[in-house]
């Protein structure tokens, strides 16, 4: 089963940046869309973006919209996120997570994807 692992959370200010990392265990260009989501306390886990096996289909949610930006390096097996602006609303675990579904009509659903990292936490605070 592929392996995810997140990494470069932490605690930021309001209005500063961030740039999270998912290591996989093997490539997935070609052959997994990456989906980045977020879970507050105390409320449901979130989409917030995703990018499609070879990069052509690209999420974002509307709340990090022009904020956010997702990519992906193939050599290095790593889809990063991008975060900008930061806003204290913003804190949450952040997972990253796989799935070799193709209706991307649905890949900021948590439900549609079937490998998950462990999270990293981010928190937004002065």
């Amino acid at each position: 089963q592929l392996q995810l692992v997140e990494s470069g959370g932490g605690l930021v200010q309001p209005g500063g940046t961030l740039r999270l990392s998912c290591a996989t265990s093997r490539s997935t260009s070609g052959y997994y869309t990456i989906g980045w989501f977020r879970q507050a306390p105390g409320k449901e886990r979130e989409g917030v973006s995703y990018i499609s096996r070879n990069g052509a289909y690209i999420g974002y949610a509307d709340s990090v919209k022009g904020r956010f930006t997702i990519s992906r390096d193939n050599a290095y097996n790593t889809v990063y996120l991008q975060m900008s602006s930061l806003k204290p609303e913003d804190t949450a675990i952040y997972y990253c997570a796989a799935s070799q579904r193709r209706a991307y009509h649905l890949a900021l659903n948590p439900g549609w994807y079937d490998s998950w990292g462990q999270g990293t936490q981010i928190t937004v605070s002065s």
